[in-house]
């Protein structure tokens, strides 16, 4: 028996893409994964601009992970020029991407994948019989926007990082004002955790190789280190020594691989997986109630880890808030040099990856961006090509959505793919 899915104009993902996949006797024997993003052409936009345009610019490759392009282009631009950001003003952007993740987290995990979980076409019909649930997922979503607005400026395409610090910084009082919605948020997301975990969860299990960035006792929002469960463990500066990226005549992006072509997976997962230690208890303890507390190897488990993720977000901003005294200028100052700067974040969906080269003016001279979904285009193709056959004997129309599941698993942005 054989038969051809092809599913045109992905729906629920960010961007344009399709998936064309043959299956035959039960074995997927062609997937192509396909971004049709028209390319944005972000790395030679950026060449001759200064390096404090940069946060601004390569904010606009994406709207829903703008704060995490700002904070990995200020950090490349900082090491190119010798300075390392610490104290209130490190701590501010910690507190900002909390709020981008909270965003972002509760966005997927509501509007985006829960209606794959219970059967509806979107969130608008699943709010019929789940309203309490979608509109929860909303104020979630608004509390983290909140954060982002009150420090970033607006909650979309912040207008207040700079490479240095800030332009302005927020007042005691003013973060002190947010305590009460992100008590609240806490517990709507110990919520969403327990009613994710009753979702029905396809039974699969790849042995997959993770990788995020570290930071020596704090769950990863940004790092200087990108570390994997099979050894890897390197410097931030020496990525391009171990990935490269190639091109398929099928995907307007970029697919990343090891260095001996092996193809990984960036995202909650990995952050998960790598970094259970150093979870808040509280998230621990709701990790543990969901039954994947010791780590887990099953892609549809993304939904509840990102309702992990957000809990930890939640009250890493809390604390953040308690422990801030405002800096004594809102931005260190950087001297511009010639030099090359590499800087990463930990976008809600995985690791991106920022290098410049700049010249004695401070001009880029040339640019490398490797967002997150760049890098797991290979390991969705993978996913599908071992979990389709399992489901081989589905409907065609259920075998279609067991395929947009399994790609919504990694929330990929397309527009992002195609800088």
């Amino acid at each position: 028996m054989s038969s051809v899915i092809k599913i045109t104009g992905l729906p629920r993902i960010g961007g344009e893409g399709s998936l064309f996949l043959k299956l035959h006797n039960r074995r997927v024997t062609h997937v192509e994964f396909q971004v049709q993003e028209p390319p944005r052409l972000f790395e030679a936009l950026v060449r001759g601009r200064h390096a404090a345009e940069l946060p601004d610019i390569t904010a606009r490759i994406t709207s829903l992970s703008s704060v995490s392009c700002m904070i990995a282009a200020c950090h490349a631009v900082e090491e190119a020029c010798g300075i390392r950001i610490d104290g209130p003003l490190r701590q501010l952007r910690r507190l900002i991407q909390c709020g981008e993740w909270l965003e972002n987290h509760a966005l997927h995990i509501y509007m985006l994948h829960a209606p794959d979980f219970l059967g509806y076409k979107d969130a608008v019909q699943m709010a019929r019989d789940h309203r309490d649930a979608v509109e929860r997922g909303l104020r979630l979503k608004h509390v983290g926007g909140e954060i982002v607005t009150l420090i970033g400026g607006r909650s979309m395409h912040p207008i207040n990082l700079r490479v240095g610090g800030f332009y302005k910084v927020p007042e005691r009082a003013e973060l002190a004002a947010l305590k009460g919605s992100l008590e609240w948020a806490c517990d709507a997301c110990a919520k969403t955790i327990e009613w994710t975990a009753q979702f029905p969860m396809p039974h699969f299990e790849r042995d997959y190789l993770w990788v995020c960035l570290q930071n020596d006792g704090e769950y990863p929002l940004f790092g200087q280190r990108v570390i994997s469960n099979r050894g890897l463990d390197i410097a931030l500066r020496d990525y391009d020594r171990h990935f490269h990226e190639i091109c398929l005549p099928y995907s307007n992006a970029l697919h990343s691989l090891l260095h001996d072509n092996a193809i990984f997976s960036v995202g909650p997962l990995a952050r998960f997986n790598l970094n259970l230690d150093k979870l808040t208890p509280r998230a621990r303890q709701a990790a543990h109630a969901t039954g994947i507390g010791a780590g887990t190897r099953n892609p549809f488990h993304s939904i509840l880890v990102r309702g992990i993720e957000a809990l930890y977000a939640c009250e890493e901003a809390l604390r953040l808030i308690s422990a801030y005294e405002p800096p004594p200028q809102p931005a260190e100052k950087v001297e511009l040099q010639a030099g090359v700067g590499h800087g990463a974040a930990e976008a809600p969906h995985g690791l991106l990856y920022h290098r410049y080269r700049f010249d004695a003016q401070g001009l880029v001279l040339d640019a490398k961006i490797v967002p997150p979904s760049t890098q797991n285009q290979g390991i969705i193709e993978e996913d599908l090509r071992t979990f389709i056959p399992t489901v081989a004997d589905a409907a065609a129309s259920k075998l279609r959505l067991h395929c947009e599941q399994a790609i919504r698993n990694y929330a990929p942005c397309l527009a992002c793919a195609t800088h």
